[in-house]
């Protein structure tokens, strides 16, 4: 069952080409990574044991508490929370016992070291052919994504055991010797997660009928043990609970992303919801198992172990968020023909498991239903649609390579280009830009909102220090016209009701629909305008977290009328420091006059006529008196906010070179000088041939006769 090769390509493959100078980056990379790797395990560790003991591994007090399993005289059952079963009650109880004996900290450690084992089994697993450069990071990239994904987070926080049936089914297909052994460790993983069965008829599909068949046995003798040694808590699991449906918490709840969570949370309910579940539920095992078998015949075995791992997600009764890995197994598939789409699904997958569901999709309640079942989905999706590709297939080693323009050199020669900022010719996969474009945006709220200069209370004493600094510096330069230009524009109704919706209504859509225009219409330049802003933003979070400044319409005594939003009791203690949507005291440098600025500079840059560009270059003009004129910003914010719009287009110019049309013309132009040149040399070679060539026809012909001469 285990694939037979993990040293790679052949050694030969690589000898021309690594190179001692490539071997040590390589060895450099890898030690990096597992430096990354061993803090995040020593991160996650620390944040467990370093929380009190009330807080923390709370899963496990359902077998240690007071009303735990450990402690309770009659039917597991009867505990508080415990929902496994009674094969999983009868052989943990020693291990729980051991973790309530250390308070918690051999069962942390213990998880951690199986989570390890588990990275390192996958990592092993990979399809062959596997790259020198994939056969040395795979393992601490393993083990660095199982530490960040929110399912081995969850079970190192709680205190749960849901690795164990992940890494028994990975034990059996890849490291136990002979079929018998692997069934075992398979049924084993089964008789603790029922729905785990699923991979005995992918083993007989698959022609591995006596690893199939002892898993069966096992799972039956497993659970025929524990009915004999415990008939109530057994008929209570099986007969009464229908295999531990309805244990735990309320099966609607966010955390169950199976279909019959799904269902729930959609408003189903009685015969119709488990009519639709069992149908929909056979649907999903039937096109499961069929791609599972096809790609493990394919010699992709640990996708068709993902694969079977997502459809047995999707038909559980609960799959809680602790127990959903298997999607992460899938991260391996290759898809897509073209090599600008085949990081898509692996930055998905990696997105899904390991931020909250809410950064991927907006809050929007039209998207909640997508929102509430992102992993679910995520599962469904890998089970029966991704169209995986299978090893046979040309593009599986190498995908249509994507264009570049040619390398230029840096601005300095000290600063080299960054490789991952190529100028590419030709327009990125668009989900991975609305992904990626998405987790940003989600990121840069969540450090806006975090930069409040410690405490709500310290945070606004600071920000109104740092007002009244601003506000002197425009003294001194006769810049400070904040007050005057907020009281003319709300003496005048119109112009007020302009700027209010001009600050409220653009920030957003402008930005983003020159992006739109840029990604549709002149992918090239899309790629250098977008580094630009990515830049701009990154340095104005600096700003955010070093320096919080009140805005004018936030400053006590200053008299500036907060025309959006109206007027403030600045009596309150908090008012201002935080809410829900962005941290207040945000405002050096302006990102409202920054983005606006950006757009200006990208329309006149790249617009065809000069009216566009006028066009274009009024838009940071009304964003400049809006935020003004609201009480929104200082003159000195969009002067900030210009300074990081310079350096975000500088910072892209001095790492990534000149635009990527730019260099094209360039070379355009130098191969056309060059063809010119060669043409006219030529030319001239074939005229200086000719001529050669005649002159020594007229020197080899005999010479012609004389005329007679007569005299006149």
């Amino acid at each position: 069952m285990a694939n037979a090769e993990h040293g790679g390509r052949p050694a030969e493959t690589f000898g021309a080409t690594a190179v001692g100078g490539t071997r040590a980056r390589l060895r450099a990379a890898r030690l990096g990574l597992w430096l990354l790797a061993a803090v995040l395990a020593v991160r996650q560790v620390a944040l467990v044991l370093t929380t009190p003991s009330g807080e923390r591994l709370t899963d496990l007090e359902t077998w240690v508490g007071p009303e735990g399993v450990l402690h309770v005289s009659g039917s597991l059952y009867d505990s508080t929370e415990f929902t496994g079963t009674p094969f999983g009650g009868l052989v943990l109880k020693p291990l729980t016992r051991s973790a309530e004996q250390t308070l918690g900290w051999g069962w942390t450690f213990g998880t951690l070291l199986l989570v390890v084992a588990l990275a390192l089994i996958a990592a092993r697993a990979l399809p062959q052919p596997v790259g020198r450069r994939t056969a040395l990071l795979a393992a601490p990239v393993a083990v660095s994504l199982l530490m960040v994904s929110l399912p081995v987070r969850n079970t190192l926080w709680l205190g749960q055991t849901s690795v164990i049936p992940v890494l028994l089914v990975l034990l059996g297909c890849f490291v136990a010797h002979g079929q018998r052994a692997g069934g075992v460790l398979v049924g084993v993983a089964a008789a603790l997660q029922p729905t785990l069965l699923l991979f005995a008829p992918l083993l007989w599909l698959t022609g591995r009928r006596q690893a199939a068949t002892a898993t069966a046995v096992t799972f039956a003798s497993a659970t025929a043990l524990a009915w004999a040694a415990m008939p109530q808590d057994s008929a209570a699991y099986w007969v009464h609970h229908l295999a531990g449906v309805g244990l735990g918490g309320p099966a609607d709840a966010l955390s169950n992303q199976s279909l019959h969570g799904a269902l729930l949370r959609l408003g189903l309910a009685g015969p119709l919801e488990i009519a639709l579940f069992l149908l929909l539920g056979a649907a999903v095992v039937t096109l499961g198992l069929r791609r599972a078998v096809h790609y493990a015949r394919d010699g992709q075995l640990l996708l068709a172990v993902g694969i079977t791992g997502c459809a047995a997600i999707a038909v559980s009764p609960t799959a809680w968020q602790h127990q959903l890995l298997w999607v992460l197994l899938t991260v391996v598939g290759r898809v897509g023909t073209r090599a600008r789409d085949r990081l898509v699904w692996p930055v998905a997958v990696v997105l899904v498991m390991t931020l909250p569901a809410k950064m991927m999709l907006p809050n929007m309640a039209f998207l909640h239903p997508l929102r509430d079942n992102v992993v679910l989905l995520a599962a469904l999706a890998a089970a029966t649609a991704v169209p995986f590709l299978g090893r046979t297939s040309p593009y599986f080693r190498d995908p249509v390579p994507t264009p570049y323009a040619p390398p230029v050199p840096a601005r300095f020669a000290f600063v080299p280009l960054l490789p991952f900022l190529r100028r590419v010719l030709i327009r990125p996969n668009l989900l991975l830009e609305l992904l990626l474009i998405r987790v940003t945006y989600a990121g840069y709220a969540k450090v806006r909102l975090a930069a409040t200069g410690g405490s709500n209370s310290a945070g606004r004493a600071r920000a109104e220090e740092h007002g009244e600094q601003i506000l002197d510096l425009e003294r001194v330069l006769h810049l400070d016209i904040e007050h005057a230009v907020n009281h003319a524009v709300v003496k005048v109704g119109w112009l007020r009701q302009f700027f209010d919706f001009y600050y409220t209504s653009f920030h957003f859509v402008v930005p983003l629909t020159v992006l739109g225009l840029l990604y549709w219409r002149r992918p090239v330049h899309y790629r250098w305008a977008r580094s630009a802003l990515g830049f701009a933003t990154l340095l104005a979070l600096v700003g955010f977290w070093l320096y919080p400044l009140a805005p004018p319409r936030l400053m006590p005594g200053l008299g500036i009328i907060d025309t959006v939003h109206g007027v403030q009791d600045f009596s309150k203690p908090d008012y201002g420091t935080l809410t829900a949507l962005t941290n207040q005291y945000a405002a050096m440098p302006s990102l409202h006059f920054g983005w606006s600025l950006w757009c200006g500079l990208v329309i006149a840059i790249i617009a065809p006529r000069m009216w566009m560009k006028a066009l274009g270059l009024l838009h940071p003009l009304f964003t400049a008196a809006a935020i003004v004129a609201t009480g929104n910003h200082w003159i000195l914010d969009a002067a900030g906010g210009a300074v990081v719009v310079g350096a975000g287009f500088g910072l892209t110019y001095l790492l990534q070179g000149p635009r990527a049309r730019t260099v094209t013309a360039a070379a355009d132009n130098s191969e056309r000088d060059a063809k010119d040149a060669k043409d006219a040399k030529d030319a001239k070679d074939t005229k200086d041939a000719k001529d050669t060539k005649d002159a020594k026809r007229v020197s080899s012909s005999p010479p012609a006769p004389e005329k007679d001469r007569t005299p006149s």
